[in-house]
Parts: C-alpha cells; structure tokens; sequence
C-alpha cells in the first residue's frame, strides 16, 4: 500500500519524526471505483476521515459531495470549492446556534435522530431538508458505530412526522452499517428498516425521497476486503430486492474506503525491551501511539500493516506500544505483533493504510509530542 511515490517521497525528502504521507493519486482511483460501482448514487466524502485541503480540493474537482460533522468542516468544504446544496450537516448532535450558523452558509440538508434535534433544526434552519437516521446492529464491522448514533425505525417514522408538522421537509432515512464493514449483507438488513419508514409514511401521505447510506466500505489493512465493485452489486441487489422498480434518490459517504489505502505513516524504533530475563516476548516502541493518530488500535480494533526493512526473516510475537508516559499507550497486546528478530532501535518501520482517522484523532501536545504532520503529494 506504500506506492512508489510515497517511498520516492521518503527516499529525498527523509523527513524527521512521525509522518503521514498521502497519495492524491490514490484517493482519485477510490472515487472513481464508488462511481462505477455505484453510478446511481450521490457520494459525500466524510470529511473527518481525513480532512487535509488538497484531499478536499480534488474530490471537490472530481464531483464530490461532502458529509460534515462539524461547522468548521462545512467552512473547510466550501473553501476547497463545494457549494452548499452539495455539502450535509451529517452529525446528529448539533448545537442550534451551529445549526444556524450552517444555514446562514446556505446548507440545507441536515441529520436527525430524535424529536429535539429536529426542534431545534425547525428553529434554527426553517424549512430544511432532515434525514432521520435509524439504528443499526453494526454486525460484521471491526469499528461499530451504533447505539450513540441512530433511533430505532419506529422511532424514525415519529421523528419524521414531527418535522413535517414544524414545517421542514422529511427527506429521508440514514443509517450506517459500522466502519470498515466487511459484511456485504449487511446493507440488505438496514434498507429493510429503511423501507419499512417509508411504507409507514407513505400511508400517511408523507412521501419520502431519499436513502442515506452510509459509510462502512472498508480499507485493505491486514485481511483482504472486497472490491468497490462487489459493495456496489450487493447494495444495489439489496435497493431492488426492498424498494422494486421505484428506487429512491440513494448517497453513500465513503470515509476509510476513499482515504484509507491512500496513506502510509513513517515511524521509527525508540526501544526494544523484555519486562524480565526470561520474558519470551519482545516490547517494540514505536515515536507514534494512541495519542499520536494511532486511536483506532483502541480495542485492538484496527490491525495496521507494519512494514520493515527486515521482512521476510525470522519473526516472533511483539507487544507493540507508543511513546508516552501513559500505560494506555499500548497498540497490540492481547494479541502481539509478529514483527522480525532482527529489529534494532532505529530502524524505520512503515505503518500502512492510515490515510484516513489519524492526523484528526492525533493529541495536539500530549507529553510535549507535536501532532502528527501530513504530507500530501
């Protein structure tokens, strides 16, 4: 996943400490596979997977709509060069005078998940078009995304009339199918609930438009995922089996699954230790850790792709861990890393596939270590 650019890029620049570099090339081929896989559906790029300016300028360019999370994401996604009727206000958690302040900046379509977010969206952006976003179990994602987020359907179909009934338009659904998705089916299961809020509304003279889909297309880390091509053909297979011949207005927002691939972080060997003489297993410190943009080892959810300059020798297992005088510091420990013998302090290990949820994620200064700096070529 290291492209030759990104390592010609290391090779003259050589840069000092941690770094992510990003591949734009990269990130353009990711938007055009979800075009061709899904050319019916409108893409909105989830801006906090990786905000950087040039990652924003080019989808801009290509055509791409954005998903924000934030008023300064929306500001971030105008700046690159969308308009407003092509940027969402996606966070179901808003405060109003944030709600006003997108409004103002001309957006229009915002997400709900409960009868007093749709109040104040009422209050604040009058008229607007809201998506009521419906629970999903996240079976089959390695980071789930439910319980905090979402209503469950019948809950939608209350959230939904009430905003016909303060004057905004009741757009559609959402859900989200949990990051880095691996379970083709599950799309089939939540456009089920989708249709079932619609049925209920359209009996009631409430004719909803649109299906929010989500995110979830996952990034090659470890495991082999399937193609874009093979999300498209099951998420489409699934529309036709629960919606027929009357297909809603459809967006997907890729996060991890348009950035993730396109990124690489060089990091370098500070210490290797055992925590006794006659301890089998090696502690590996890397210069990056959970507060350096390495979050999503959290859990140990995320398995990055460490490379080395030593691969293809002798491995043995590893207790990875980052820099800082914090014992939560450690990346991979219930289940070590195989990682060589031959590792010495110094030597640069490549950690693949953090494009995405890494710079926005890495601590400003914790322990007086500076944010993660992005290099975007």
């Amino acid at each position: 996943m290291a492209t030759q650019r990104i390592l010609d890029f290391l090779a003259t620049r050589r840069p000092d400490g941690p770094c992510l570099v990003v591949d734009l090339d990269v990130v353009r081929d990711n938007y055009r596979a979800f075009e061709k896989a899904l050319p019916d559906s409108r893409i909105f790029y989830a801006v906090k997977a990786n905000p950087a300016p040039e990652i924003l300028k080019l989808l801009a360019g290509l055509g791409s709509c954005f998903d924000t999370a934030s008023v300064p994401e929306i500001e971030m996604a105008l700046n690159a060069g969308a308009t407003p009727e092509r940027i969402s206000f996606g966070n179901t958690i808003k405060k109003e005078r944030d709600i006003a302040r997108a409004f103002d900046l001309g957006i229009r379509l915002f997400a709900v998940d409960c009868v007093e977010e749709v109040e104040k969206v009422a209050r604040a952006a009058p008229g607007s078009k809201v998506f009521c976003r419906v629970l999903t179990d996240g079976t089959g994602a390695e980071w789930p995304l439910s319980r905090k987020f979402g209503c469950a359907p019948a809950m939608a179909i209350d959230v939904l009339r009430q905003a016909r009934a303060l004057g905004l338009d009741p757009y559609g659904v959402s859900f989200h199918v949990g990051s880095q998705q691996t379970d083709l089916s599950a799309w089939d299961r939540a456009l089920s609930d989708a249709r079932a809020v619609f049925g209920a509304l359209a009996e009631e003279g409430i004719v909803l438009k649109m299906v929010n889909m989500g995110g979830g297309f996952p990034t090659r880390y470890l495991r082999d995922v399937p193609e874009a091509q093979a999300y498209g053909q099951a998420i489409f297979s699934a529309l036709r089996k629960h919606f027929g011949n009357r297909l809603p207005e459809t967006i997907i927002e890729p996060g991890r699954g348009m950035v993730g691939n396109a990124g690489v972080i060089k990091s370098e060997i500070v210490l290797i230790s055992r925590k006794s003489n006659d301890d089998e297993v090696r502690w590996v410190y890397l210069d990056i850790g959970k507060f350096g943009g390495l979050a999503e080892t959290m859990d140990e959810a995320i398995r990055y792709p460490l490379v080395t300059r030593h691969d293809g020798s002798e491995t043995a297992p590893c207790v990875l861990a980052g820099p800082t005088c914090d014992s939560a510091d450690v990346l991979y420990e219930k289940t070590p890393y195989p990682l060589p013998l031959a590792l010495t302090v110094g030597d640069e290990v490549l950690i693949e596939g953090t494009g995405a949820y890494t710079t926005t994620y890495a601590s400003v200064a914790f322990n007086g270590f500076e944010p993660l700096r992005a290099y975007v070529i």
